[in-house]
């Protein structure tokens, strides 16, 4: 079945800027109604009115911080409230962090887990009945091309990212005879803020790929007849990742623990 866009509704996490506005702006393209979430208000405002005015779809915007407990049953009581039923759901707010694990701030890796990992898992769960009963949208989570490897440096994002894919590809295994569609999404080093988060662009491995060159990634995988349950963006990004799941796990790591050194 051909993927439908027009007259659904898809709610995008960590929307105000990045890949999350980049799914919001082509789905909206699309004819998709979105709702978007994240933190900052004014961005997600900025970006609503806009692609109201451009395309004519409605956009519900909610500020909320996704990283504490019970938020998947709150954004799912939030919907059921305004009456709005969720086809698709793109799990992208997440974070990084930079340091050997005995200089991190025990406060922050909390957080970053609880967000790249707890939140997306809680969140897949409240809405995962519902598009599974629609069965014509999509769950798309993003881990990234640092699940494929151990990164001495980044071991707690890069641990992160490896469970998503996990969970990522098992959930679409689980929903293999429905019509939902479930990828988890793995870009590279993309040009986002989230190296201006991470403090430092000495991590980005390769050539950058923007927000628009990952989400066509992600499209045009889910425009497949059968959508694979992951996807790496970039074909010099798929090739390092092959790789990497043949070497030698101690060489890998090595290689990793190198090319995100300052």
């Amino acid at each position: 079945m051909t993927m439908t866009y027009s007259g659904t509704t898809a709610l995008i996490t960590g929307a105000s800027s990045g890949l999350g506005a980049e799914f919001a702006s082509r789905l909206a393209a699309r004819g998709s109604n979105l709702v978007l979430v994240a933190r900052r208000a004014d961005r997600l405002e900025e970006l609503a009115r806009k692609l109201r005015a451009e395309h004519g779809v409605a956009v519900t915007v909610l500020p909320m911080d996704l990283g504490r407990a019970g938020v998947g049953k709150e954004l799912l009581e939030e919907m059921a409230t305004r009456g709005i039923t969720v086809d698709t759901l793109i799990n992208n707010a997440g974070f990084g962090t930079r340091a050997p694990l005995v200089e991190e701030d025990p406060e922050v890796i909390a957080s970053e887990i609880a967000l790249n990992v707890a939140a997306l898992v809680d969140i897949t769960r409240a809405f995962m009945p519902g598009m599974l009963s629609s069965g014509k949208g999509a769950l798309v989570n993003v881990a990234s091309t640092a699940a494929f490897q151990p990164i001495p440096g980044m071991a707690v994002y890069g641990a992160t990212k490896a469970f998503v894919l996990s969970f990522t590809e098992a959930v679409a295994h689980e929903a293999k005879s429905s019509g939902l569609r479930v990828l988890a999404l793995c870009p590279g080093a993309t040009r986002t803020e989230f190296f201006d988060v991470l403090g430092s662009e000495s991590a980005a491995v390769g050539r950058m790929q923007t927000s628009a060159q990952v989400v066509e990634t992600a499209l045009k995988a889910l425009g497949r007849p059968g959508t694979p349950a992951s996807v790496v963006s970039g074909w010099a990004n798929r090739i390092a990742a092959g790789v990497a799941q043949r070497l030698p796990r101690a060489l890998v790591v090595g290689i990793a623990a190198r090319a995100v050194q300052e």
